[in-house]
């Protein structure tokens, strides 16, 4: 008998966890799962979020003493950062088109505007106060987060990926640039480590399926009442319908264009991660998961993933990018007795873009990027209450699109260089 593929035991789980809550929530059992079933979803995220620096430092340097050359870090952090920065920019214009079409803002009434205010007025009030808080840094400031005062301190912080990733560059630039001899030694105890935890990160996935059904489990329970979700369709309809378009057509698109690569069996080999990302909403916590399958399914060589995917968990949100730009649209629609002026609109792709490079790699981290979009647009920031109901289960679907876009360009940056060597199915 043919043994279950992984993604499709993933899948099974999700199902499972999302009929349980509802069983769970109809019968009023909402305790049984939180208290129960939850924390096993909870460890689960926590053990991918274990991994996924240890994951980073290690294959990092293993991929970048490969090089064995300067130029060809320049060319690799060159072309990857490009495509970073056009999906980024593509996906902010689309949103913004999306929402000025379909004018999701327009459909939501009086009542459900105040209701929607009144009930989650304090969540947006928490994430206001976090972006007072960026806003009050310097225009200089990103720059300066990127560099670590205490590397152990990043290395015990997830949130600080990408000092992590400078640092470890760092390392990688001096193992190319001493003598082979005297590199080699520590190469090959980072290749061993390696070994190791690719080996934790396959234990770790046997746990997936379980862990995937107590998320969907408490998110099912803990998810508002469909009533209150109803005055948020449209808008929520006009996200997925933006996200939907760059999944199922601009990644196919550049894949086929710029990798030659069939968009099926690549969406068929990194499946688990998508999966993944859709339940844990975290692209950190997913980051282990997708290196293995662009490594190990796409072809990608290790020394072009071990760069490409750490740092686009860090800088590369395009799903986030979108919502951005149709949020801060929507809000407008929703409390602006006047429409946004196409110089206004210009400048929300400029701050969604580089907000999107400032957004942390966890759950809802968006959110509080999108306060400073709304600032800088002049929309009411009390709006952010509006799509807080609706957040979630939103944030699931744009973190398959952040990982999706992450393996789209990884896989295009292999070819562009020679790393690329398609597995046969």
């Amino acid at each position: 008998m043919k043994k279950l593929e992984l993604h499709w035991k993933i899948l099974i789980g999700m199902v499972a966890g999302l009929l349980f809550g509802f069983l769970m929530k109809n019968l009023e059992q909402k305790g049984i799962v939180v208290d129960w079933i939850k924390p096993f979803g909870t460890v689960f995220i926590n053990m991918l979020k274990m991994i996924a620096v240890p994951l980073i430092v290690v294959s990092l340097i293993v991929g970048l003493a490969d090089l064995k050359d300067i130029s060809k870090l320049s060319k690799l952090g060159g072309r990857t950062v490009f495509f970073y920065l056009c999906t980024t920019i593509f996906a902010v214009s689309l949103g913004l088109v999306l929402a000025n079409v379909i004018k999701p803002g327009s459909y939501i009434n009086e009542a459900s505007r105040k209701s929607l205010l009144e009930n989650f007025s304090g969540d947006a009030s928490q994430k206001i106060e976090l972006a007072d808080k960026a806003k009050t840094s310097g225009p200089l400031q990103p720059m300066v987060d990127i560099v670590p005062d205490n590397f152990f301190n990043a290395l015990s912080d997830n949130g600080s990926m990408l000092q992590v990733i400078f640092f470890v560059i760092l390392i990688g630039i001096g193992l190319i640039l001493v003598e082979e001899e005297k590199s080699k030694p520590v190469v090959d105890f980072f290749k061993g480590l390696n070994d190791v935890i690719m080996k934790i990160i396959d234990i770790i996935m046997l746990f997936s399926p379980y862990g995937v059904f107590a998320l969907m489990a408490a998110l099912m329970v803990e998810i508002p009442d469909f009533t209150t979700l109803g005055a948020l369709a449209i808008y929520g309809l006009t996200v997925l319908f933006g996200l939907l378009i760059m999944t199922f057509i601009l990644y196919p698109t550049l894949l086929m264009l710029f990798a030659k690569v069939n968009p099926i069996s690549f969406f068929k080999a990194i499946a688990p991660a998508q999966l993944l990302a859709f339940s844990t909403s975290s692209s950190a916590a997913t980051l282990p998961v997708t290196m293995e399958c662009v490594t190990e399914h796409v072809g990608v060589d290790e020394e072009v993933s071990s760069f490409v995917l750490p740092l686009g968990a860090t800088v590369n949100m395009d799903g986030t990018s979108l919502y951005q730009a149709v949020a801060a649209i929507f809000i407008a629609q929703a409390m602006l007795p006047y429409p946004l002026d196409f110089h206004t609109q210009l400048m929300i792709v400029v701050t969604a873009t580089l907000a999107s490079i400032g957004s942390a790699a966890v759950p809802s981290a968006g959110m509080v990027m999108l306060v400073i979009v709304l600032g800088q647009a002049g929309i009411p920031e009390a709006g952010l209450a509006l799509i807080f109901a609706i957040d979630r289960p939103l944030d699931m679907c744009r973190t398959v699109v952040n990982i999706t876009s992450d393996a789209t360009v990884a896989t295009i940056v292999a070819k562009s260089v020679g790393k690329l060597n398609p597995v046969k199915s």
